[in-house]
């Protein structure tokens, strides 16, 4: 009979997210995991398989939490424009706030493993589907709402949000948050 588990697995894949975010699927080693997480590797890949099966966990966990965050912010009152400006200045301020600017997980593995690990270009896509619906569906209130031109294509118009978001993500690691907004501005203008 084998020890019983003395670790929480949601706080061991949280931190595990973090040494991915920061340092990328390939450049995170088992052992960075293990210190990361506090967790031996052989209890590690006991309890989670192996590094991939706990990545996958944790892009999963990061789809999870950024797209219950986004409905959190849009789906409070004001206009769409003022809902997806606070949604863009939070995702902003959360990567100028941290002390390694490590932009987004789900776009950095579109970046490393996009297009040539099939698995990882799913579950990429899927995350990028749900915001671009999320925002179809804002601006389609907003539409109902008259705060929001009738005639954009509130699905492509979503398709150029998700666009600037990954633009915005990069762009964060190097720039100020006066150009960041001024971004933002810029694209919401249009609405």
């Amino acid at each position: 009979m084998g020890r019983p588990r003395n670790f929480d697995a949601d706080t061991v894949v949280d931190r595990a997210m973090d040494a991915f975010w920061t340092h990328g699927y390939a450049n995170t080693s088992p052992a960075q995991l293990a210190e990361a997480t506090g967790v031996g590797k052989g209890s590690l890949y006991n309890t989670f398989g192996s590094k991939r099966e706990l990545f996958d966990l944790c892009l999963a966990r990061y789809d999870r939490m950024g797209a219950e965050l986004a409905h959190e912010t849009l789906s409070q009152p004001g206009t769409t424009r003022e809902r997806l400006t606070a949604w863009m200045r939070l995702v902003v301020d959360s990567d100028l706030a941290r002390e390694v600017r490590r932009g987004c997980l789900v776009a950095n593995t579109a970046l490393e493993l996009g297009g040539h690990d099939p698995e990882a270009t799913k579950a990429v896509t899927v995350a990028h589907g749900r915001m671009v619906a999320m925002f179809t569906e804002r601006i389609e209130q907003g539409q109902r709402d008259g705060d929001v031109r009738a005639e954009i294509d509130a699905h492509a118009y979503s398709e150029f949000l998700m666009n600037t978001v990954g633009g915005l993500r990069i762009t964060a690691k190097i720039s100020d948050a006066e150009t960041l907004y001024r971004i933002i501005d810029t694209t919401l203008s249009t609405l």
